[in-house]
């Protein structure tokens, strides 16, 4: 087992401010930023870098010989084998997009639609993600093929016994998050594809909240699949990629058609390009995802290990200051967690509660956060869910208690 990573080699509060916009004040207050698992904060490094690229370098990608053509791709496919380095995986097998939704919905269409039929079935659990559960859900319908449903335990982790004794001989395809967007349990998935793949099930991973929080080796883990966003990890909006087993990006069709995609077009027939350019039609978020390899690079200077450690310390003080507030009801209680609570104050709404606090200069999410099945379990419509970032810091935890037990006073 490795050391624990030096949170103290690192400069925190240096750190911080490299991010501008955790400077601000919102209604006159210091803002208090905890809605990372929504979407993160972008050092300046990204913002000069995306600034820099439209004021010296902008031009299309892979379309012109001229010296702004040659600059904007030899940027952008960097961008690529940089995403590819920091998740140890290939570059030729890393198609970019614009997130996790694309990603999903690009196996959904170009993998699953082509293969599956009456009688198939297809596995979810019941934390996943609205964009891990609807496009299954539109492909079964198209197919024939059933969705299998693997359920959670209180504390909000995966029923293991219960999620392999559903890997019957029917089931062609798991889909499974990495880290939980509301609980923040960090589920077991290299563990999961070992048995996945003892069954000749292909797994699809969903990496959104796990890739921006801990170091994660794709190649390691043994899935199929792996999706993830770029904006949840200090990269522009409308960035991320879709990682997959090069025999998969070779046998899937095109997803979309249009210009760059192809080789040769003739009304005869069209001669497609090599992955993973065969998945990238049209012209792509250039700037966002050159902005992305510089977020890729932020990370990879402050070590995700290190990444992971301060995070890890944040979360058990912001635990510690929740369990000494009462009326409290916190969902999700994973031994293996990432920096996520949900909670709920007796008898407030979500959203009430979520309105009050930003008076307070705080910033939570409040809502179902796309996990309608997963409200469901609990019983609840909507919860709050205050999730944190490296650049996140004790102080702001102990005022975030400070709001919390101010506005549940006024809602008692």
């Amino acid at each position: 087992m490795n050391a624990p990573a030096d949170v103290s080699a690192l400069d925190w509060a240096a750190v911080r401010a490299d991010f501008p916009l955790l400077g601000r004040e919102v209604n006159g207050k210091p803002l208090v930023y905890f809605d990372n698992a929504n979407t993160g904060q972008k050092p300046r490094s990204v913002i000069e870098t995306v600034d820099g690229f439209y004021r010296r370098h902008n031009a299309n990608v892979s379309r012109a010989v001229h010296t702004l053509g040659s600059e904007a791709t030899e940027a952008y496919e960097g961008a690529r084998k940089r995403l590819a380095r920091f998740a140890n995986v290939r570059p030729d097998e890393l198609v970019l997009c614009s997130g996790t939704t694309f990603a999903i919905n690009l196996v959904a269409y170009s993998w699953a639609l082509p293969r599956l039929k009456p009688g198939d079935a297809i596995l979810l659990t019941r934390m996943e993600h609205h964009a891990n559960i609807v496009p299954w859900q539109l492909v079964a319908e198209r197919t024939g093929a059933k969705i299998k449903v693997a359920e959670i335990l209180p504390d909000g982790t995966l029923d293991l016994d219960a999620l392999y004794a559903a890997m019957t001989p029917e089931v062609k395809l798991l889909g499974v998050t990495h880290v939980s967007n509301v609980l923040g349990t960090v589920n077991p998935v290299r563990e999961i594809c070992r048995e996945a793949r003892r069954r000749g099930i292909v797994v699809l991973v969903d990496g959104s909240q796990a890739l921006p929080h801990r170091k994660v080796d794709i190649a390691a883990i043994g899935c199929d699949f792996y999706a993830f966003t770029g904006h949840k990890m200090c990269g522009p909006t409308g960035t991320g990629a879709l990682w997959a087993r090069k025999e998969h990006l070779a046998a899937m069709p095109p997803f979309i058609g249009g210009g760059e995609m192809i080789k040769e077009v003739s009304f005869d027939g069209t001669v497609f390009n090599d992955p993973p350019h065969k998945f990238e039609a049209g012209t792509p978020n250039i700037a966002g995802h050159i902005g992305l390899g510089a977020a890729v690079d932020y990370l990879d200077a402050l070590g995700m290990d290190r990444v992971e450690a301060r995070e890890t310390e944040l979360l058990a003080h912001l635990q510690e200051e929740l369990a000494a507030i009462g009326g409290l009801r916190v969902f999700g209680t994973a031994k293996e967690k990432a920096a996520v609570v949900s909670f709920l104050v007796e008898g407030a709404h979500a959203h009430d509660l979520a309105t009050l606090l930003d008076l307070e200069g705080v910033a939570v999410r409040s809502g179902h956060h796309c996990a309608h099945p997963l409200m469901r379990y609990y019983g609840v419509a909507a919860t709050c869910r205050a999730s944190l970032a490296f650049y996140n810091t004790h102080e702001e935890i102990e005022r975030f208690a400070a709001a919390l037990k101010k506005v549940r006073g006024l809602l008692a």
